[in-house]
């Protein structure tokens, strides 16, 4: 099975974003590394030329003990 250590996530804004990905994942927000890859973009005069924020989430891994 190929798991992928992380998500990309797209909202309005950044926060938006955050929340979708701690949904989606089902984890609070001190489990997951966010990194922003947009900050997002509202278009001119509510115009087209918007863009949306993306994040990339990835899941902190506990410590094992041995």
């Amino acid at each position: 099975m190929n798991v992928r250590p992380f998500i990309e996530v797209e909202g309005v804004t950044v926060e938006e974003a955050i929340q979708k990905a701690l949904q989606a994942l089902k984890l609070p927000r001190s489990k997951v590394r966010i990194k922003v890859l947009a900050e997002g973009e509202k278009g001119l005069f509510g115009m087209s030329g918007a863009k949306p924020a993306k994040i990339r989430v990835s899941v902190i891994k506990d410590k094992q003990k041995a």
